[in-house]
Order: C-alpha cells, then structure tokens, then sequence
C-alpha cells in the first residue's frame, strides 16, 4: 500500500463533480487500499477519491479513526437519502489545512452503495457516522468545507492560500 498526496484546495479536481464507478478493476481495488491507507496516515476518519486527484465516486471512512482503526469501510457509488434531523458540528478537511468551519448535515442518514467486492450495502448512519458521509459525499459533488463558509471566512482562507503558495 502506498501513501497517496493529498490535493488541497483550490485544486480544481476538488471542484468537480466525481465520475461513478463502472466497474472494480485491479486498480480501483489498489486505489481503495491505498485510500485506506493514506486516510489513517494522514490522522483523518475519511476521504474521497477527488482529494487524492481521482475525479471518481469513491470513498473511505472510519468512524472509530484515527486513532483506532476499527471499522474501515470502503463504498463505491455512494448514494445518501433518508435525511432526518439536523445537527451542527465543527468540521475540518485534509484538503484544507488549518480550516474549520461550523457546517449544519442531517443528524441521520443512509448511505447505498456498494462495497470493495461490488456487493450492494446499505449504511443506516446518526451521529459523527452520518455527519463523515456526509462530508464525503460532499467532494463527491465538488463541494468542500469552504462551500458552507461565510462569504468572509472563505475570503479570508483564500488570502491565506494565496499567501502560502508564494512562500
């Protein structure tokens, strides 16, 4: 397995609807492993394969992340539905360093896909569950945290990458 590099914001890949995945080749199954990989090595607790420069539906979480390492799930296709209450909740992405940003997702959902084998699942999620799904799916649509800021706080991030890309 091998680590995979980030693309962090403005990337235009994070920024692009992702494609659905036809079929599991031998790379997509390498992608999913190094995905899993790079998640737990970058301390997060999911990513979409848009943020490792994969314009494809594909996603990896784990909730009990990243520390622990329990319960890693892998979904190609994911399609979320049955949206039930609403929580707010500090966010943060590995495709944005340093940013956080208060978003409001559905304290529930569920999540229809299918898994690492191809086989058909479905993921009744609440909680930080639903709330990672959630993110996830978002890059899936080609929409990250800064698309739920402020229009000042997303002015402010900008300058700030503006600023680091010259130094």
């Amino acid at each position: 397995m091998t680590k995979l590099s980030i693309r962090t914001y403005p990337d235009p890949v994070l920024a692009k609807k992702a494609e659905p995945v036809a079929e599991i080749t031998p790379e997509i199954s390498q992608l999913m492993a190094d995905m899993v990989q790079t998640m737990y090595e970058s301390d997060g607790v999911g990513l979409a394969a848009p943020q490792v420069g994969h314009g494809i539906r594909l996603i990896t979480i784990d909730e009990t992340g990243p520390k622990e390492r329990k319960n890693p799930l892998v979904i190609l296709n994911p399609v979320l539905s049955d949206h039930a209450g609403a929580k707010e909740s500090e966010e943060s992405c590995l495709s944005l360093p340093t940013f956080t940003c208060n978003v409001t997702r559905s304290e529930c959902c569920i999540v229809r896909g299918l898994n690492e084998k191809g086989e058909d699942i479905e993921i009744k999620a609440e909680g930080l569950l639903a709330i990672i799904l959630q993110h996830e799916c978002d890059h899936l649509e080609g929409k990250t945290l800064v698309n739920h800021a402020s229009r000042l706080k997303r002015t402010m991030y900008d300058t700030k990458v503006k600023k680091w890309k010259k130094d």
